[in-house]
């Protein structure tokens, strides 16, 4: 198996070109005026995109993320500071239930309630011969940090969340169109888009809206680092559009599923995907 040109978790300053997160861009119109945010995996990627456009909208938002990745920590928090609102950084690994536990309180204790939950943190590592090259180890951590970690911060969190809140969680194509190279990763997406639709049922009595954003190929820290460095020169190119999404392209869509703009829609998954159907 080829090794990835960066070693995981990777940093935003080793991808080039840089990916754009919305940094020039992104104009807020005050949609989430003082709301509390909670977004996993918020350093660098979708996560930081998110929280940066968060923010510009009028949210504090707290960003989990590896002790690895403190450095796009500390950016994203700069990014968020800027805006005006407030950041909370929490460092540590989500394979662990206590850690998740420990999100949510940090955000309790900072906040007072959470409004918006962003299960967005993911682990993926592929593998050319597909089953018979992934490890037990790697199916654990894959799990753990895509599912385990997803079902954890929910039921941490629910119980502060008060009505009109929203839980978006980061599914993929994978989870419709999976390829072999990423059968893990790919089941992991399947069962995130089950959860969801499932979890919306559960909280409409308690009138907090579950949906899910389905990525197709974004330019992030997590493809040089765990991809061998052949597919990454072509990544993307699989899209009918041709290229790969930019984290800011797909940051507006988390902040519709966090507003009151989308107050009429739960148990949805909606695709940003180049062009490529999510069915």
């Amino acid at each position: 198996m080829a090794e990835p040109a960066v070693q995981y978790p990777g940093l935003t300053d080793d991808v080039q070109p840089t990916p754009d997160h919305g940094e020039s861009t992104y104009r807020g119109t005050g949609r989430l005026i003082d709301k509390k945010a909670v977004i996993t995996g918020g350093d660098s990627g979708i996560g930081r995109a998110v929280a940066l456009a968060f923010a510009r909208e009028g949210a504090d938002v707290l960003i989990s993320y590896l002790e690895a990745e403190e450095k796009d920590a500390r950016d994203t928090a700069r990014l968020i500071e800027d805006a005006g609102r407030t950041a909370v950084t929490v460092p540590g690994d989500l394979v662990e239930e206590s850690q998740c536990a420990d999100v949510v309180a940090r955000a309790v204790a900072e906040f007072g309630h959470i409004d918006v939950l962003v299960s967005n943190a993911a682990y993926q590592m592929s593998q050319d011969g597909g089953l018979l090259d992934i490890t037990s180890r790697q199916f654990d951590r894959v799990m753990k940090t895509n599912v385990y970690a997803m079902f954890w911060l929910c039921k941490a969190a629910v119980p502060h969340m008060p009505e009109g809140s929203s839980i978006i969680t980061t599914s993929s194509i994978q989870g419709f169109q999976p390829s072999y190279q990423l059968l893990d990763y790919a089941t992991t997406k399947a069962a995130i888009v089950n959860f969801t639709k499932g979890l919306a049922q559960n909280l409409v009595e308690r009138k907090i809206r579950v949906n899910s954003v389905a990525p197709g190929p974004v330019w992030t820290p997590l493809i040089p680092a765990t991809m061998p460095p052949e597919k990454v020169e072509s990544f993307g190119e699989q899209a009918p559009m041709g290229r790969a999404g930019q984290p800011a392209e797909l940051a507006p869509l988390y902040v519709f599923l966090a507003s009151s703009d989308s107050s009429y829609i739960t148990g949805e998954v909606i695709g940003v995907t180049g062009g490529s159907p999510i069915t």
